[in-house]
């Protein structure tokens, strides 16, 4: 992997469990991602559960072999990358929550799917998750339909946290257009998730902000938006650069 930009502080204090739920389309499973690989670098035993049941197209096991290499341990419903059947994987997620949650240094991320309906897969590890502190990442994005407006985005996660059983404790801004985003983008998507946050109660974490992922090649463009960020000339509250890993369909 390449020398990343570091996570923000907000994120190196999050507890040992970490949810990611949010509404179909938003980019959870990149934002996923790169908590996996960015934690593993920064020295955690980190493991990725797949959850997401509902979306055939943007899988975190379509990376199995990545995040085997990164040192991430990947656990998915399906038989990709798993000699395990339901049963067995059942209680390997309930094993690596478990895990996390008895060791320093530890961390489950797990990658739930969209909206109610991917919320319900994860209800069966509540019990579990409960045990110990969790941190529920409600991942938000302004471009992304039925959730144009705060409010909406803020109206359908009630769904998700009565199909979970769980509670959500933060928002996540992901805000973006991959290799197209603009500051104006950025601004944009930075007021829309501060007036979820607070419509919500809940704390912003952080605003996801695509970085290349290559040095040279596109990187002029991410480079430049990049920059205007770290100096200040863009307002925005606790920026994590992530790298795009889930492309579209079309663009693989």
């Amino acid at each position: 992997m390449n020398e990343r930009s570091g996570l923000p502080p907000t994120i190196g204090r999050l507890p040992r469990v970490v949810v990611v739920i949010g509404h179909y389309g938003v980019g959870k499973t990149n934002f996923s991602l790169n908590l996996a690989y960015d934690l593993a670098e920064a020295g955690r035993k980190a493991t990725l559960v797949d959850l997401d049941i509902v979306n055939p197209y943007f899988r975190s096991s379509d990376h199995a072999k990545e995040l085997e290499a990164a040192g991430v341990a990947l656990l998915c419903p399906q038989s990709a990358g798993t000699a395990l059947d339901a049963p067995m994987l059942s209680v390997a997620i309930d094993s690596a929550v478990e895990e996390a949650q008895g060791s320093e240094g530890a961390v489950c991320i797990i990658d739930a799917g969209g909206d109610d309906v991917g919320a319900t897969a994860l209800g069966r590890y509540a019990k579990t998750i409960l045990k110990a502190p969790y941190a529920m990442l409600y991942v938000v994005n302004a471009l992304r339909e039925q959730t144009l407006q705060p409010e909406e985005a803020v109206g359908l996660l009630p769904e998700m946290e009565a199909a979970s059983h769980l509670r959500a404790t933060h928002v996540v801004n992901n805000t973006h257009l991959m290799d197209a985003t603009t500051p104006e983008v950025i601004v944009h998507g930075v007021e829309f998730a501060q007036c979820v946050s607070v419509a919500a109660g809940l704390p912003l974490l952080c605003t996801a902000i695509p970085k290349d992922a290559e040095v040279g090649g596109q990187g002029t463009t991410f480079a430049q938006l990049e920059q205007t960020v770290k100096s200040g000339a863009l307002a925005c509250e606790n920026p994590y650069f992530v790298r795009i890993y889930v492309k579209k369909p079309w663009d693989a």
